[in-house]
């Protein structure tokens, strides 16, 4: 994570469980692509505040968390005193060699300052046979939100951050990972977690600051006067019935986001 990553997220910490929670759909997911046991060891990199950590040590599992940001790491050891929480990077974490059975990343791999420097590393902690579930978009996925028509500065800057699944599997392959399986995720209408496009069917959603604060594209990378102008746009073309129209031209089968697996030989 940069040093600008880390400043916004220790912003935003104290306020990020009004609007990102962990969603259960989400959660079992990554509790299944991990084939998880109770008698193993995970680590969540980028864990947050720690929401999907903490669903899924409620399932029994045995989990560590890794933030950068201080504030985030505070409000996570309030809300779980139980999972071991460290200060630390996907490219530095506070662990020996071949200590974890499984690890997670969550919608965070587009704040890593290096992907093959970060995927080294989680090889470096991850024991042989180990598993990593990343929960990401792609550039390709991003294009296709409808999120592009109105605020489109902001999407070119999103898309421009986030690592495409070539250069993941690049990277991955010059580590000595394993791509095991992908696994399109499309929004559900009983979405939990306010992240990016977990507005694509409630349109209103973005009208909520709290909700926009907890969502690091408006948070960071939006200019205030498109935000407002984007915002203005989108409740004209609903009062006028006329946003399903647009949203429909965006419409694909690319997926809203992925599911990717690395297993560690």
């Amino acid at each position: 994570m940069s040093n600008m990553d880390d400043v916004l997220y220790n912003k935003i910490g104290p306020g990020y469980n009004f609007s990102r929670q962990a969603d259960p759909y989400i959660t079992e997911t990554l509790y299944r692509l991990l084939a998880a046991q109770t008698n193993s060891l995970y680590l969540d990199i980028g864990c947050g505040t720690g929401n999907y950590t903490i669903a899924l040590a409620a399932k029994g599992l045995n989990f560590y968390g890794v933030e950068p940001a201080e504030e985030m790491l505070n409000v996570a050891r309030d809300k779980n005193k139980q999972v071991n929480w460290l200060l630390g990077q996907a490219e530095k974490i506070p662990a020996d060699d071949e200590v974890f059975d499984g690890v997670i990343a969550t919608l965070t791999i587009h704040h890593w300052a290096n992907i093959k420097s970060a995927l080294t590393e989680i090889y470096r902690v991850l024991k042989p046979g180990g598993t990593v579930v990343i929960f990401t978009a792609t550039p390709q996925q991003m294009q296709g939100y409808w999120l592009n028509h109105y605020f489109p500065a902001m999407l070119a800057s999103s898309i421009a951050q986030m690592p495409s699944f070539h250069s993941m599997e690049q990277a991955a392959e010059e580590v000595s990972f394993t791509i095991a399986a992908t696994e399109k995720y499309f929004i559900q209408d009983d979405l939990k977690d306010c992240f990016l496009y977990a507005g694509k069917n409630k349109p209103e959603l973005y009208f909520n600051e709290e909700v926009r604060k907890g969502i690091s594209s408006f948070a960071a990378l939006a200019n205030a006067a498109e935000v407002g102008q984007g915002l203005a746009r989108l409740h004209q073309d609903i009062s006028a019935d006329a946003f399903s129209a647009i949203k429909a031209t965006y419409d694909n089968h690319a997926g809203d986001y992925l599911f990717i697996v690395l297993k560690k030989c």
